[in-house]
């Protein structure tokens, strides 16, 4: 077997080579497939193209050893491909690229299919992304006996990952961070209100999540009230004027506040009287404002929940190595698939012998039933069927044996299969 996975990724190459090398659209990665499954010795392609990595999978019917001793290695004719595709000169983009082969090509799938190599490790986009290359080649028959299984295989893995794992499961950006501090304090969002104070970039994306968990009433502020409107259409919210603060947090269960305020725009005395009139119910609020915008006082006061940035960063630290921690058991998994991914692979090798055996078996069967059959014609259909039965059953026992010790992987394998032919008279010509 000869399988070669070319790429590059955010880790070896900067976005302006990557957004060089990248297939943009569906169309193009159909049309890239029609070209290389169509060079000599390529027998089947994957193309997996993402923001954030461009990666050409290709099973050859060549061997390694072959492959190097006669032809154009596999790996030389993919980067000739990149270059003549996008119209870029090998040597501008050659030493950006990562080379696998065989079991290192297989396990790097694996991981990249688990999002063990995302720049976020865990995130789940990336297995939809490989599934998503999958069913592109599978459309333009690009994909055979090998990547099918291959690819088949890298989702199942994810998916046990997925399963397996809490590797998704903390959050490891700010903007989540603070959407998971959030549901500890509150179980059900879609019946709580949301407000946002300014329009700071992690603040936006953190109400984003919060809407996409269920938060419904949302209310934005700011010192500029077009922009607040702006905002407000956007997110489907309301828009109230900057100087209504205070009676807006009394109606509000959360508070995101990112502004460019110099000093503090929510007081502990401001929040004193806001929770009386609220009558103490919980609030929560975020202050991703650099320098901060809510005073760290408001903390003391009872059923007030407060965070900075740097409560959320903390958070994300912690995360980040309860997902490394995670990452270290995924490639457990990550390596036994790899195991039976080849296992599959050498069985491989066993089932052409297997099957001229049974062949073989089945023709002498056959010129045994019909002398049986000649010598005693008298006999019914049905006893002959039951001896038909029969014969096929001892064909099958007799076989069980050998079929499984050839298609199991061990040391002796290629010893077993040479034994095999020689023991049923079998050459390669037959085969």
């Amino acid at each position: 077997m000869s399988l070669t996975v070319v790429g590059l990724n955010h880790k070896t190459a900067p976005i302006e080579i990557r957004e060089k090398l990248a297939f943009g659209s569906k169309e193009a990665i159909k049309e890239a497939l029609r070209e290389l499954i169509q060079k000599e010795n390529i027998a089947e392609a994957v193309i997996l193209s993402t923001c954030n990595r461009v990666e050409i999978y290709v099973y050859s019917n060549l061997s390694s050893d072959k492959e190097n001793r006669e032809t154009k290695s596999i790996e030389e004719l993919i980067k000739e491909f990149i270059s003549k595709f996008h119209k870029i000169e090998k040597s501008s983009f050659e030493n950006y690229l990562y080379v696998y082969k065989d079991r290192q090509a297989v396990e790097h799938l694996f991981k990249v299919t688990s999002s063990l190599d995302s720049m976020i490790v865990g995130e789940p986009q990336i297995t939809g992304q490989v599934k998503e290359s999958y069913e592109i080649a599978l459309s333009e028959r690009a994909t055979s006996l090998i990547l099918n299984h291959l690819m088949n295989r890298a989702l199942f893995t994810a998916k046990r990952v997925r399963n397996e794992t809490r590797i998704s499961e903390n959050p490891v950006s700010v903007s989540y961070a603070a959407v998971g501090l959030i549901r500890k304090v509150f179980d059900d969002l879609s019946k709580k209100s949301i407000l946002l104070v300014g329009a700071g970039e992690m603040a936006e994306l953190a109400l984003r999540h919060l809407i996409g968990n269920g938060v419904k009433s949302v209310y934005i502020t700011n010192r500029t009230f077009e922009r607040a409107k702006e905002l407000a259409k956007e997110f489907n919210g309301v828009a109230v004027p900057f100087e209504n603060l205070k009676e807006n947090l009394i109606k509000t269960d959360i508070v995101l506040c990112s502004t460019a305020a110099p000093n503090y725009v929510i007081t502990e005395n401001m929040l004193k009287e806001v929770m009386y009139l609220r009558k103490y119910k919980p609030i929560f609020l975020i202050d991703i404002s650099v320098p901060r915008n809510i005073d760290p006082s408001c903390n003391n006061l009872d059923n007030v929940y407060l965070y900075n940035i740097d409560d959320l960063q903390a958070v994300v630290d912690s995360n980040i190595l309860e997902r490394k921690k995670e990452a270290e058991r995924a490639m457990i998994i990550i390596k036994e698939e790899t195991e039976k991914f080849f296992q599959w692979i050498n069985s491989l090798e066993s089932v052409p012998v297997i099957v001229s055996i049974r062949n073989k078996a089945e023709q002498i069967r056959q010129e045994e039933l019909e002398k049986f059959k000649s010598k005693f014609r008298d006999l019914s259909p049905e006893v002959l069927n039951s001896i038909d039965y029969l014969t096929q059953s001892i064909i099958n026992k007799i076989m069980h044996y050998p079929t499984v010790a050839l298609k199991n992987n061990c040391e002796s394998k290629e010893i077993l299969i040479y034994s095999a032919r020689r023991l049923f008279g079998i050459d390669n010509e037959e085969e």
